[in-house]
């Protein structure tokens, strides 16, 4: 099956989750819960660490989605990037594993995480983490489900007392300031933005540099959830730019999500006046 650029967004994320849930599987065969993985490990300049799955599931994907998608480009954690996918209508985003240094360490908070991005915003989006059980499918105008069940976000406006995802620092702070409960780190950064969509987390952020391959998938299945993520100005991420790294990001329910702005802003000046003081 060849889809084309005016293919329906439920028909290319009917592709995407097939092709995830092979990749999914794929990835299984060195998972080992609560071990260490059983793939080969190698780290990258700068220290990231990368598996043979992630190779492989990489290698998997292209074959099998550039097939599918023949028109489109491509963008992935684990192949060198050409920005002849600037010049695409449609273009893949692509992370064969996010949360690697999870995986490796026998996590099951990791995720296969695929977007095809029109315009600079995905119109589909699949989340399988196959660990978890978990497999998020979002079509852009016609919602999002967690293994085939509706994801409908509450309209009732709540973070005090809720639970907040995100990294230590500035996590703690942006809690405090919202006057919420830090949860672990979640490895993945797909799967954290997604548990929110699902209602695990009522909120939850991001350190600055995520690249597009680690939210544009997420990023759909939150706003055909109810959700929204944006960066501290209100402004949701585009993709398939030249620069794709992206600012620190806020992640809730639409009717709470104001909410946790004006935290991030108040924790901002509340940083700010201290490095002042720290400069005296």
């Amino acid at each position: 099956m060849t889809l084309a650029a005016d293919s329906s967004p439920s028909a290319i994320a009917d592709a995407l989750l097939a092709a995830a849930r092979e990749a999914g599987a794929l990835a299984m065969t060195w998972f080992r819960e609560g071990a260490a993985t059983a793939a080969q490990v190698s780290y990258k300049a700068g220290g990231s660490p990368v598996t043979e799955a992630d190779l492989a599931v990489d290698a998997f994907l292209r074959e099998r989605l550039g097939a599918q998608f023949r028109a489109a480009g491509w963008l992935s954690e684990e192949t060198a990037d050409s920005q002849e996918r600037l010049s695409r209508t449609l273009t893949l985003v692509v992370d064969p594993i996010d949360g690697t240094r999870g995986y490796a360490q026998g996590d099951r908070r990791w995720a296969v995480a695929l977007a095809v991005v029109l315009d600079g915003r995905p119109v589909a989006g699949v989340i399988e983490a196959p660990a978890l059980g978990e497999t998020y499918r979002a079509a852009a105008g016609a919602g999002a489900t967690l293994n085939g069940r509706p994801l409908q976000l509450s309209a009732t406006a709540r973070l005090a007392g809720g639970l907040l995802a995100g990294p230590k620092t500035p996590g703690e702070a942006l809690a405090a300031a919202a006057g919420m409960h830090l949860a672990p780190k979640t490895p993945s950064l797909a799967v954290r933005f997604a548990h929110v969509a699902s209602g695990a987390f009522d909120a939850a952020g991001s350190s600055p540099n995520a690249h597009d391959w680690d939210i544009a998938a997420a990023d759909l299945v939150l706003r055909e959830a109810g959700g929204l993520l944006t960066d501290i100005g209100g402004r949701a991420p585009l993709y398939n730019r030249i620069n794709i790294k992206h600012d620190a990001l806020y992640a809730a329910p639409a009717a709470s999500h104001a909410q946790l702005l004006e935290a991030a802003l108040r924790d901002d000046r509340t940083r700010a006046a201290h490095a002042a003081r720290q400069q005296r």
